[in-house]
């Protein structure tokens, strides 16, 4: 692993000249933001000659994204489009590498379909009655495997359900009975359907035939929700079965991250069986190794900690013997592929403050970081070659090519907003590090504004990340991008305090129980190592925004440091800490962070509660929520709103009715974006 240097510009791959200084340069705005395109998914053909992917446009007008599959060759050439028709994504190449299977809402609902190479239209391979979300193509190139949701009482019959979710929506009562958690997950209200696995051959003319439910019997979401993808199951190498992550429901769901590993016959002439009972936390994301002998997974060890390390776990199918690889690897992986000798398994991961691809050697667990400084989006490796999408705070995602053997530099291989970005001048990085909570090590970064002149002063942003087991490091980000507050001609600046990801296990787990105190120091100590190392830095003219626990920091901060921003942007924060325990969707989340269930002791969850300390708040405040959070519910944000007024302190509230902990819709991004800084300009100017 790569030593990174304490204060130093971080080096990144030469992405052509979008921040070249000439008098034409202009500023990144919240529009330019709002409509670049987005790559990701890339997926190299079995001879690793070329790679598709999905590529993402925005509709303006039309409010939202579209996807389309791209296809390129690596021996050169331009990306040319694939597809046109609908939103299409998920490109997934047949084992002859001859055709590309890819979901798509091109017939009006989402179904797989089939495109071959050599000419022709695109086929359907589903019509099913039912939304497909996502697919695995069977290893013998002879059928797949599918998600749809279902209801569990119909079993095969995907008629069935059709049936009950049309006489549902033409139901005039609207009144939902609830026996049991979740009511609602992320944005959704339940309705009674679970995602489920089904498996179908394909007939002669390229089309399935029946499905059959492998799932059976399974009263959970396959994959899991509201995030989980193709990524949480995989055929065995001859096709004959399958292995898939599952959380059983029952009436522990919302307090439970209990998920385990199942073993089905692809025929479904069997009934899943579990294969990990013994582990009471995560298990997840399959892969078999070629030869069909092993299957790889990530496990957690923690039962309801759902920011565990992720180990690499590899099972012997021949004997059952259990090992972890790479035991001694302090990082926590993020999805796993078999080289073809199955002697390596690549992954990724959060290292301070970057991501990368690494290889681990299965046999001795000796770990490889395969790229450098700045975020890898995704990977896929074929031979000797990895391509992976990669970005970094000054650069979205872009395709990338290494050759694994030759130990040549990364080739880039897209310029998806070459176009958009050519007059674009980004303000410069630098990752920096100081003593903070206990005199332990902690990373940032700072931003300069995008039109930076030596011995100027200028007004500066610091930015909370949220999770808060997370990071916000050198990496491209489509909601909280230090780039546009670079240029609204701000200095910007983000810590990656305690409870922070890819600094080891110990580091991330200090927060807990502890959400106001070390972060608080962290930043606190941060703050002041900005101020006195940046002559460029204004301290005077500054403004703290976060959101989701980075907006519960900022109303900690109202009470407890108020005297260092003029003012503070809070989206989707926790404002009071017992009513988020029995309002949020997933518990097990609250009680890892606090111990406990409110109600076994309430005073662990008084201890930072931001409610207690409004007597002390009098900083200007702008607070953004939306209404279908179910994560953290609007009414936090109600609340912080109704503290500030009826204290009297300057405050502006905006509410978005259809959004959930994230603001998407490019519309309201942009309102979003432009509410900002008109509050920072009222208050630090620019």
């Amino acid at each position: 692993m790569r030593r990174l240097l304490a204060t130093a510009l971080l080096a990144t791959i030469p992405l052509s000249a979008h921040s070249a200084p000439d008098m034409n340069a202009k500023a990144f705005t919240p529009r330019d933001l709002v409509m670049l395109d987005r790559v990701s998914d890339p997926r190299l053909s079995p001879d690793a000659q070329r790679v598709a992917y999905t590529q993402r446009s925005t509709d303006f007008e039309a409010n939202k994204g579209v996807n389309q599959i791209w296809l390129l060759e690596l021996a050169g050439g331009k990306p040319r489009a694939l597809s046109s028709s609908g939103s299409n994504s998920s490109p997934r190449w047949s084992a002859d590498g001859k055709s590309l299977y890819f979901l798509s809402t091109r017939s009006g609902s989402s179904q797989v379909w089939r495109l071959d190479l050599s000419g022709g239209e695109a086929q359907p391979v589903t019509q099913l009655p039912l939304d497909v979300n996502s697919f695995v193509l069977a290893p013998d190139g002879k059928g797949l495997t599918f998600a749809v949701d279902v209801f569990i009482d119909c079993k095969n019959d995907l008629a069935c359900s059709k049936t009950r979710f049309d006489t549902q929506a033409a139901s005039k009562a609207s009144g939902r009975l609830y026996e049991r958690l979740f009511i609602r997950h992320w944005d959704s209200w339940a309705n009674g359907a679970r995602s489920q696995l089904f498996t179908a051959r394909f007939n002669a003319d390229g089309r399935i035939g029946t499905p059959l439910w492998v799932s059976q019997d399974i009263d959970g979401d396959v994959p899991s929700k509201p995030f989980g993808d193709d990524g949480e199951y995989a055929y065995s190498p001859d096709a004959k079965n399958l292995v898939f992550a599952a959380r059983i429901a029952g009436r522990t769901e919302a307090w439970s991250t209990n998920l385990d590993l199942y073993w089905v016959p692809a025929d479904a002439s069997k009934k899943p069986v579990n294969l990990t009972p013994a582990n009471l936390a995560t298990d997840t994301g399959p892969v078999f190794s070629p030869d069909g002998r092993y299957l790889a997974y990530r496990a957690m060890k923690r039962a309801g900690f759902e920011s565990d390390r992720y180990a690499i776990m590899l099972r012997d199918l021949h004997s059952g013997a259990l090992r972890e690889v790479a035991p001694d690897w302090d990082r926590s992986a993020e999805g796993l592929q078999f080289s073809a000798d199955g002697k390596t398994l690549y992954t990724h991961a959060d290292d301070l403050g970057q991501h990368r691809v690494f290889a681990v050697d299965v046999a001795s667990g000796a770990v490889k970081a395969l790229t450098g400084d700045g975020h890898v989006g995704g990977f896929d490796v074929v031979a000797n070659t990895l391509v992976y999408a990669y970005d970094t705070l000054n650069a979205p995602a872009d395709l990338y090519a290494l050759n694994l053997a030759a130990g040549e530099a990364p080739r880039r291989l897209s310029q998806a907003n070459a176009e958009r970005l050519k007059r674009i001048r980004f303000g410069e990085f630098e990752q920096f590090r100081f003593a903070g909570w206990n005199g332990e090590t902690v990373y940032g970064h700072v931003m300069k504004p995008w039109n930076f002149e030596p011995g100027k002063k200028y007004p500066v942003a610091l930015i909370v990340h949220g999770g808060p087991q997370g990071s916000m490091g050198n990496d491209w980000h489509y909601r909280w991008n230090p780039a546009v507050f670079a240029g609204m001609g701000y200095a910007v600046v983000f810590i990656d305090f305690h409870g922070s990801t890819g600094y080891g296990q110990a580091f991330t787990d200090s927060i807990s129980r502890d959400w106001g105190g070390k972060p608080l120091e962290d930043l606190q100590k941060g703050w002041a190592h900005v101020l006195k190392s940046y002559d460029f830095i204004d301290g005077t003219r500054a403004a703290a925004l976060g959101a989701s626990y980075g907006g519960f920091m900022m109303n900690w901060i109202a009470g407890n440091w108020p005297d260092a921003f003029r003012c503070i942007v809070n989206h989707d924060g926790v404002f009071d800490s017992r009513m988020m325990y029995y309002a949020t969707d997933e518990l097990w989340f609250d009680e890892w962070e606090h111990g406990v269930p409110h109600y076994v002791d309430p005073s662990v969850y008084e201890k930072f509660n931001p409610a207690n300390h409004v007597a002390q708040w009098k900083t200007p405040m702008l607070v953004i929520h939306s209404e279908k959070d179910y994560r953290v519910n609007v009414e936090q944000g109600i609340a912080a709103f109704t503290a500030l007024q009826r204290r009297g302190i300057a405050s502006q509230m905006l509410v978005f009715p259809d959004e959930n902990h994230w603001v998407l819709k490019p519309q309201n991004s942009l309102q979003w974006h432009e509410t900002v800084q008109a509050w920072l300009k009222r208050w630090i100017g620019n």
